[in-house]
């Protein structure tokens, strides 16, 4: 996989993009204003998990690219065992105090994530977000539009189950935006289709276990349930495995995010019948260029939109 960015080739060599591709203002962007030769990178993601390690794949090619060229990156990810929003605040205070050059958050709680990344700013630390989209006043990598991602997988859904019948919602994390925005698109499209009708929300706090937990619970609670959104990268996956054993694969159409390759297989096995890709390679590797960019006193961009994509059987098979 390779970078797609306009920037692409200055940037390999440790300088700033063209100013079409940057921010207003800063310093000239053809010059190396401050030489940087080591910089310790920390990522702190909402919590360990499959998706995350495609962003570290990113990452640490970015890191290599600027080995090459004489510039040492220590990238390095803190990652909560859950999704946790006491223990996620914890790493992001614990980080702050040691001062690396680059932080780079994916937000789980914005409220309180965004208090602390001030503090961060405060310590002269440069601050990154990423996935998650916390607040403009800081550098965002990732699909900030969630909220169409859900709202298009709702219009999908409802054509897949004939415009009508019971679904049901696996809501992820209730303080993670991205996750709140996608259910918000879903629910905001589906209120156009009278004859859909959602019986099921529940949040599984990205925990593929739970996911599996609360399907096989929503199966047995709702038996004529047609259709099931998953707004992460786990649930999608938990739902497809309940459906499956229940017996249901087709018949109850599943909706949901990301491409991990359990995703992947279930889509060429009609388990799954759609998912909403993000490009979290990209995400990693222009979240290390920047920082660095950012370091040697080059303006960034305050928001890098990596996009999404609809990914169905057909795609997977043409």
């Amino acid at each position: 996989m390779q970078p797609t960015h306009v920037a692409a080739s200055l940037l390999v060599l440790g300088l700033a993009a063209a100013p079409s591709a940057f921010a207003a203002g800063g310093a000239d962007q053809a010059t190396l204003i401050h030489p940087v030769t080591k910089q310790t990178i920390v990522f702190i993601p909402k919590v360990i998990h499959p998706w995350y390690e495609v962003v570290k794949a990113g990452s640490m090619f970015a890191a290599d690219e600027f080995k090459k060229s004489g510039i040492d990156v220590d990238v390095q990810w803190d990652q909560p065992p859950q999704a946790d929003v006491s223990d996620h605040n914890q790493r992001i205070e614990t980080n702050i105090g040691k001062h690396p050059d680059g932080l780079v958050v994916s937000c789980l709680d914005p409220a309180t994530n965004v208090q602390i990344l001030d503090e961060a700013v405060k310590a002269g630390i440069n601050v990154e977000t990423f996935n998650s989209f916390c607040a403009e006043r800081f550098p965002f990598v990732g699909q900030k539009d969630s909220y169409q991602d859900g709202y298009d997988l709702a219009e999908f859904l409802a054509k897949q189950i004939g415009d009508k019948g019971n679904v049901g919602i696996l809501s992820g994390s209730l303080t993670a935006q991205d996750h709140i925005r996608r259910v918000q698109g879903f629910k905001a499209a589906l209120a156009k289709h009278p004859n859909i009708k959602i019986v099921f929300e529940q949040p599984d706090n990205d925990d593929l276990d739970k996911a599996v937990q609360l399907t096989e619970n929503a199966l047995q609670a709702h038996p004529d349930l047609v259709g099931l959104f998953g707004c992460n990268a786990s649930n999608p996956i938990g739902a497809a495995r309940a459906v499956q054993n229940a017996g249901k694969a087709g018949v109850v159409k599943i909706v949901g995010l990301d491409d991990l390759p359990e995703t992947i297989q279930f889509i060429k096995d009609g388990v799954i019948t759609a998912t909403m890709a993000q490009r979290q390679w990209d995400q990693g590797y222009w979240a290390v260029k920047y920082i660095v960019a950012k370091n040697q006193g080059h303006t960034i961009p305050m928001d890098h939109e990596t996009g999404s994509r609809m990914i169905t059987k057909a795609d997977l098979t043409n």
